[in-house]
């Protein structure tokens, strides 16, 4: 029996694929479970539709993140912080903080897109990688001053 995947599944394959299995492995298991449908005429018609919408989703979504990355570009933020003798500062500045500067500039990011590469642990100006999408990444500048 032919059948649709509905979900991503190791033995078998990712979503849209239609895969051959034995009969009663379908109807007793993948079927119930909700992880494929049958591959009939209408369901593969559909199965076509929804690529096409799929497929219209992740470009309009990649041209938001496009769009968000080139306006981040353009903006250099500031993080004042506590500091020691020679310049050190308390701790790291963290990508909480760098969010939270990037939401008074007017940017709601999420703190798990930010990618320190290094820790900051010193006065200066640095570069922060915010990943916005799989094939999107912006760099804002950072300026961390003593407060």
């Amino acid at each position: 029996m032919k059948v649709i995947l509905r979900r991503n599944f190791d033995q078998l394959g990712k979503v849209g694929d239609i895969v051959a299995v034995k009969d009663g492995y379908a109807r007793n298991y993948l079927i119930p479970r909700q992880i494929a449908y049958q591959a009939t005429k209408g369901n593969i018609l559909a199965l076509e539709e929804e690529k096409k919408q799929i497929v219209k989703k992740e470009a309009k979504e990649l041209e938001l993140a496009q769009n968000l990355a080139n306006e981040i570009e353009k903006v250099s933020i500031t993080i004042p912080v506590k500091v020691g003798e020679e310049d050190k500062i308390f701790g790291t500045v963290t990508s909480q903080m760098i969010a939270d500067s990037m939401k008074e500039k007017g940017f709601d990011i999420d703190k798990r897109k930010i990618e320190i590469t290094e820790p900051i642990k010193a006065l200066g100006i640095y570069t922060v990688s915010i990943k916005l999408h799989p094939s999107v990444s912006a760099n804002v500048k950072t300026w961390v001053v003593r407060e």
